[in-house]
């Protein structure tokens, strides 16, 4: 059951992507022959959308898209003969559209989360011996005020410790009960390594927000996980990450994944926490964002790869000839039908198991 769950569910992704494709190829004038569902064999023929064929396919996983003259530019009213803008838009379009979900997801996320309030400084943890621990500070007091000074950020409070660190400093909490009271510390001037001076861990505690508050943050989180991607390679070289860590995944690793996701929402149903039935919708944000991104690489076969093909054509106005196209564009796919080949084993021998 859950196998023709997360076929579903991935199909989707993988259907909106192409979706993306038939959207702007429709909008640029671009003949589009066939949009499939499914992969084929062909199962029947569903009917006709202004010149395209709908059909339904024997394989149940995501969709296509056949655009009439793709790999010929002699075709009127085809890919190929299409302006290089109308080519840029429509190879760029599927992998937008998995961006664009990438977002809307995390904004759900957001939107059920809440999202940091980052004028509430409030303490996350408190170390074993220090002077905060001594001071009677404890995880979830909220920090309003030092020497009498207002704390509106956690660096502002960090700048203002580091600054009076051996003498001693009167803090203002207000207790997780909504009791308020103030204590007096000395923070260290020489503290153990990881600890800072009071020996405390900070962080803005979560708060309700709207559908216009998540959206920024939502935004920035498919921009952190589309520069993770981009930089995972350097982290890689420089030891920040290791290779189990980088390791590229296929359709078996990331069913893994989201079937240990949706374990851990069902173990979570009676929780009351948000985060802790969020964790599928998480998974399908983050898989979105990378499909988006992987497909942008420039690689030949995936739509980064022909966008790079057109490079030549944007900036001298000179083609590259269809046959040359065509042969880089086969020696890429079967590169990387070669690479999944290799990553399924990937996934077989070594499945992904979620921390």
């Amino acid at each position: 059951m859950r196998i023709l769950e997360f076929v579903l569910v991935f199909g989707v992704l993988l259907f909106l992507h192409e979706f993306g494709h038939f959207i702007f190829a429709k909008l640029f004038k671009i003949d589009v022959e066939e949009f499939g569902f499914g992969f084929p064999p062909r199962l029947l023929k569903i009917g006709k959308f202004r010149e395209t064929e709908i059909s339904l396919n024997w394989i149940p996983f995501g969709a296509f898209v056949r655009l009439r003259g793709e790999n010929d530019p002699n075709i009127k009213g085809g890919f190929g003969q299409a302006s290089v803008l109308a080519r840029f838009m429509t190879l760029i379009g599927g992998p937008l559209f998995n961006l664009i979900l990438g977002v809307i997801l995390f904004t759900v996320i957001f939107m059920r989360l809440g999202v940091p309030d980052t004028k509430v400084v409030q303490v996350y943890s408190v170390t074993a011996g220090s002077p905060a621990l001594a001071a009677g500070i404890v995880a979830g007091d909220q920090v309003l005020s030092i020497n009498n000074q207002k704390i509106e950020s956690t660096e502002q409070l960090s700048n203002l410790i580091s600054e009076l660190k051996g003498t001693e400093v009167s803090i203002t909490l207000l207790s997780p009960d909504g009791s308020q009271r103030t204590i007096s510390t000395i923070p260290r001037i020489d503290p153990p390594p990881n600890e800072g001076s009071l020996g405390i861990t900070m962080a803005n505690p979560y708060r309700k927000a709207t559908l216009f508050e998540s959206v920024p943050f939502a935004l920035q989180s498919t921009g952190n996980y589309a520069y993770q991607l981009l930089a995972l390679p350097g982290n890689l070289i420089k030891g920040t990450i290791t290779p189990e860590e980088a390791r590229p995944v296929g359709p078996l690793g990331i069913y893994n994944i989201y079937t240990q996701a949706r374990e851990k929402d069902v173990e979570n149903t009676a929780s009351t926490k948000p985060e802790d039935q969020l964790n599928t919708l998480l998974v399908l944000a983050i898989i979105s964002v990378a499909l988006g991104f992987t497909n942008l690489l420039p690689i030949p076969a995936l739509d980064g790869g022909r966008i790079i093909l057109l490079l030549p054509e944007i900036l001298f106005r000179k083609k590259v000839p269809t046959k040359y196209e065509n042969a880089i564009n086969m020696v890429g796919f079967i590169a990387l039908l070669a690479l999944m080949v290799i990553i399924t084993t990937m996934d077989i021998v070594n499945p992904i198991i979620m921390p």
